[in-house]
């Protein structure tokens, strides 16, 4: 099947220095993504990646930015948010060996496995795109419709909000 962004660099025209590539992508392929996404929009998907050679495979640093729409967790209103991401990923070919005491630097980079002789940039663009999206995106109206439902905000179900509740009751 092929990604709704498939973006393929071939592995032979990256070449032992440093290369740019800026991606981004249409309206139907912004349309598909959000639908793969449960999102009602994806208004905007550009990414810029930096790519290189290494003993291990290729090395891709970034940013990815993104304008999408999310609906409230609460409300189910849409919420408009922007994604502005810095990545730093590591293609290298599928079955490869990973050493598991490799100690991980703060520059470590997210494994992405790939077959044949290209890497798909827009598909490693749209899963960093997925990673960096709120999972719980709230509306404006969602602390009040939670309350009108009679769900406790954090504050008033921890154990200061008991204690507060006491000191309530005790003044009447």
């Amino acid at each position: 099947m092929t990604p709704e962004f498939a973006r393929p660099q071939r592995l032979d025209q990256i070449g032992s220095g440093e290369s740019t590539v800026e991606i981004e992508a249409d309206a139907g392929e912004r349309t598909a993504l959000a639908r793969r996404f449960g999102l009602p929009a994806i208004d905007r998907l550009f990414a810029r990646f930096v790519l290189r050679r290494d003993a291990s495979g290729i090395v891709a640093k970034g940013h990815l930015s993104a304008a999408v729409t999310q609906a409230c967790v609460v409300t189910d209103a849409p919420v408009a948010a922007t994604v502005d991401e810095d990545f730093a990923l590591r293609f290298v070919p599928e079955g490869s060996e990973q050493d598991d005491d490799v100690e991980l630097s703060e520059d470590a980079c997210d494994t992405v496995f790939y077959t044949g002789g290209s890497i798909d940039l827009g598909e490693a663009a749209a899963e960093t795109l997925a990673l960096a999206l709120d999972p719980f995106p709230r509306s404006p109206g969602a602390a009040q419709a939670l309350k009108e439902a009679g769900v406790l905000s954090e504050e008033e179900a921890g154990p200061f909000g008991a204690l507060a509740g006491l000191r309530d009751k005790l003044k009447r």
